[in-house]
């Protein structure tokens, strides 16, 4: 198919490795009672919740205010419970006036680090934050290199960091654990379909995971970023990348997914990029289904059912399942159906592997960039599927 060249700042489109796991790769394993015949300007629903014997709390990773829902006895859908405590306001902390340049493959630390917020401000996602400049990064710098008309270059040179410095906000922030981020509940996730079908909801699997995705880091640089700390106690003061509060996305014309750098990319009326994401895009078993599709609802914290007839390589004792909502959920906080039968755009449970594993044929994101996603796009929006 033809590629898409856009007028004064082309996607050049880089060649890459398959990316990350997609769990969803059939729409009969979309969320259990998930409308595919929305009305234009709707917005499909997930599933009632079903009933569980003790309540299960967990966060909900989303460029708006943070909030969380509950799953218990009796409850009819995801209830509502008062908003997590707020964000502190953003403090400066002690950081060198400018990063040592150029940073690109190879490069480690708290420079690296920086530029990864700057650019998740900037709507230029590298996924899960890692203080290492790996291809995710590579591709988000190109990514914004481009739309700013600068030599896309994959490297944080001088110009690039001039543009990126516009930003002047704090790179990091304090946060105080809360009482909710404290008491969890936690527990471990279970491999196995069939085992996480008998939780009442799939959880965070420890307070490291929550304020991982709350923050958009890995948990392992989260440890080291606060080293002494217990980031399970409350009133414990972390120091946390500045990205949490974000405003949520305006609303996409079109979406572009390109298998060969593996992303996802937001375009305005003008056919501009605004916003870009790593993404998961298939394997050879499951490849992207390529061509011009159209977005026909979201569905958050969907319920998952599992079908191991539709995937090659299920194990020969699996049973069909339906599995709870949660960020541990296989689809993740989100499921963006598209018009392509068996196909859609959703999150994830293991935001690390976006950009490092192949793929069952769907779109898989970090559960917050899904939840941005989500919020920039409606029924009928145009999605183009491309190598």
């Amino acid at each position: 198919m033809n590629r898409i060249v856009f007028p004064a700042v082309p996607l050049v489109l880089l060649t890459s490795a398959l990316l990350g796991g997609c769990s969803t790769p059939r729409a009969d394993l979309m969320p259990s009672g998930y409308r595919s015949t929305a009305a234009p300007g709707a917005e499909s629903v997930p599933a009632p919740a079903p009933a569980s014997q003790g309540a299960q709390v967990y966060a909900v990773t989303a460029p708006a205010p943070l909030t969380a829902v509950a799953v218990g006895p009796g409850t009819a859908a995801p209830a509502p419970l008062p908003p997590a405590q707020p964000l502190p306001p953003a403090q400066p902390l002690a950081v060198a006036a400018k990063p040592r340049l150029p940073l690109g493959p190879k490069s480690r630390g708290a420079d690296v680090l920086r530029v990864q917020v700057l650019l998740e401000r900037a709507h230029f996602s590298s996924g899960e934050m890692d203080g290492t400049y790996g291809g995710n990064l590579r591709h988000a710098v190109e990514g914004y290199q481009k739309v700013h008309q600068l030599r896309a270059s994959g490297v944080v040179d001088g110009a690039t960091w001039a543009a990126l410095a516009v930003d002047q906000g704090p790179v990091l922030t304090l946060y105080t654990v809360s009482a909710a981020d404290a008491a969890g509940p936690y527990r471990p996730v279970p491999a196995d379909m069939a085992a996480k079908a008998k939780l009442p909801a799939l959880g965070y699997a420890s307070v490291a995971e929550a304020l991982g995705e709350r923050f958009h880091i890995s948990p392992a640089l989260l440890k080291r970023m606060n080293p002494g700390k217990d980031l399970g106690r409350q009133g414990e003061v972390l120091t946390v990348p500045n990205v949490a509060d974000l405003p949520p996305l305006p609303k996409a014309k079109k979406i572009l997914v390109d298998r060969s750098d593996g992303t996802l990319t937001l375009l305005d009326d003008s056919g501009t990029p605004f916003a870009q994401f790593p993404a998961s895009t298939g394997s050879s078993h499951d490849p992207l289904p390529l061509g011009v599709w159209k977005v026909n609802g979201v569905a958050h914290n969907p319920t998952y059912q599992y079908n191991p007839k539709l995937f090659w390589d299920a194990k020969p004792n699996d049973a069909m399942a339906k599995v709870p909502p949660g960020p541990n959920n296989p689809v993740g906080v989100v499921w963006i159906e598209l018009s392509k039968k068996h196909y859609g755009i959703h999150g994830t449970p293991e935001p690390s592997l976006i950009g490092k594993s192949q793929s069952h044929g769907c779109i898989r994101l970090t559960n917050w960039d899904a939840a941005a996603v989500a919020h920039a796009v409606r029924p009928g929006v145009a999605v183009l599927l491309q190598e």
